[in-house]
């Protein structure tokens, strides 16, 4: 018999084929009928797994070449979704509200909102397997493309919903992210962000198929080492994936370490100088780069929108009576803001806690102005500027009411209502940042020789120059100076006292 002859020709080749894939599926069916109730997870008919719905709007096929100049840019299609576990209704509103104007901020149309009653979001869907399968309906008759859930889910959260619901879902905490990356303009601004993604993505790895399989690992007790395929298992590919995200953010930490040396020096200086200095804080999209535009004539970007402003911004400003000090515009604050979001922008939040006074700002139009001032309070507790004199600003009152303004004055002693976009109340700020910045500590009158002209320079932007005469001798100055500065000034002729 020769070999050839003892392969089966094509034909039974095929029926024989045949016969063997009836049996491994009826013997598939067989297991599947008796480890139904065994099985991790729900599972799929393979026609079910492959009825993907189609997503309307991914298409960017022009079905006419005259739409090249006319069409608009579609936007992801997102449904919101809450859990109310605390407070009255109109607080888990006011909280969905807020996140539609996220969505909208990264460039998503929302299409609707659902919120549910609970005591706690459910561990395995957030919502329960009830609302989960509600959601899906309404995701169908919306043609979602996107699930945004007002809150951070955990990673198997994510998972499960998704199974359900069966197109992508984006907690807070992920949105909050996408934003920061849309507006960082700045190096530290985007290594900042980098971070913080890494943070977040680096527990929720998930992988598929080849991303599971094991690499080559190291050689065994007899083996020199790479030795055939090799031996002993080694990182699967999602342990590599990890690793490598490790490093990136081992680096990245570093790389910000750098750059918040630069900015320690600036504040060196400035506090060498004795210059006061102001630190803009507040809810995010509360008018605080407004405000800083309104007080220095800066020029900063104002837009209305969320987290428009991520990289700090510093500038000089004067005071009535003349004394120069430096404001700084922060990055804003929300509720719920994600703990390694704030780590990773704790180099650019030391601007507040290095500051001589806080400018609180929250947007009096706001429904909730006291959850926005509860909300930035727990965060400069967390920088540590807790000891940080602060003045509430309630900004837009031109568009505010009147009962609400009262409401947060009868509770904040120290507040002051202005509108950074009519004037409204800013003098009386300046003046009030006048009383309320550090003084120098020592008040001298001298009489400084035309000769050392650079000291009286030196009073008038390190101190507080209470009166000034010249004479024939020199210059007649009466100032508060700090303690360096008066013993050079003392160092001169004196004039009666010192």
């Amino acid at each position: 018999m020769t070999l050839s002859s003892s392969l089966p020709r094509p034909g039974r080749a095929l029926a024989e084929a045949d016969r063997r894939a009836d049996a491994l599926m009826a013997e598939d069916a067989a297991w599947s009928d008796e480890t139904d109730g065994a099985r991790d997870g729900e599972q799929y008919d393979r026609s079910d797994r492959a009825a993907l719905r189609r997503v309307a709007g991914l298409s960017t096929e022009l079905e006419d070449v005259t739409e090249v100049e006319y069409r608009q840019l579609r936007l992801e299609r997102v449904v919101l979704v809450g859990v109310w576990t605390s407070g009255t209704a109109q607080d888990a509103e006011n909280s969905l509200a807020e996140l539609a104007a996220l969505a909208e901020t990264a460039g998503a149309l929302v299409l609707d909102g659902v919120i549910q009653r609970r005591a706690k979001p459910d561990p395995a869907t957030y919502i329960g397997s009830g609302k989960a399968d509600e959601l899906r309906d309404i995701v169908l008759e919306t043609a979602a493309d996107t699930v945004v859930c007002d809150g951070e889910l955990s990673p198997g959260q994510l998972i499960h919903l998704e199974d359900v619901v069966k197109v992508k879902v984006v907690d807070r905490t992920a949105l909050i992210l996408d934003i920061f990356a849309q507006h960082a303009k700045s190096r530290e601004g985007k290594a900042q962000v980098a971070l913080a993604q890494m943070q977040y993505m680096l527990p929720r790895l998930r992988g598929w198929g080849q991303s599971l399989s094991r690499q080559m690992g190291g050689g065994g007790s007899g083996s020199a080492g790479g030795g055939m395929a090799t031996r002993g298992p080694g990182e699967t590919k999602i342990e590599t994936d990890r690793r490598r995200i490790r490093e990136k953010m081992a680096k990245m930490r570093r790389e910000i370490a750098e750059m918040k040396t630069g900015r320690e020096v600036q504040r060196q200086h400035r506090r060498r100088a004795k210059v006061p200095s102001v630190a803009i804080a507040g809810y995010t999209n509360a008018g605080k780069s407004s405000l800083l535009n309104r007080l220095t004539g800066a020029g900063v970007l104002v837009e209305n929108a969320l987290f428009a402003t991520l990289d700090p911004t510093v500038r000089r400003a004067e005071t009535p009576g003349g004394r120069l000090y430096t404001l700084a515009d922060t990055v804003g604050f929300v509720r719920h803001l994600p703990h390694h979001l704030v780590e990773a922008f704790r180099s650019t939040m030391e601007e507040v806690a290095d500051a001589d006074l806080i400018l609180h700002v929250v947007d009096g139009s706001h429904p909730a102005p006291e959850e926005q001032l509860a909300s930035v309070r727990e965060v400069i507790r967390d920088v540590g500027a807790t000891d940080i004199p602060e003045i509430v600003v309630v900004n837009k009152a031109d568009a505010a009411d009147p009962l609400v303004l009262q409401r947060l004055l009868r509770q904040e002693p120290r507040a002051l209502v202005v509108s950074a976009r009519t004037g409204q109340g800013v003098d009386e700020l300046r003046a009030l940042l006048d009383e309320e910045l550090p003084r120098p500590s020592v008040e001298l009158e001298v009489l400084v020789p035309y000769t050392a002209g650079a000291l009286v320079s030196r009073a008038h932007t390190e101190g507080e120059v209470l009166s000034e005469q010249h004479t024939g001798e020199g210059t007649l100055l009466t100032a508060r100076v700090h303690e360096e500065l008066a013993a050079e000034l003392r160092a001169c002729l004196p004039a009666g006292k010192a």
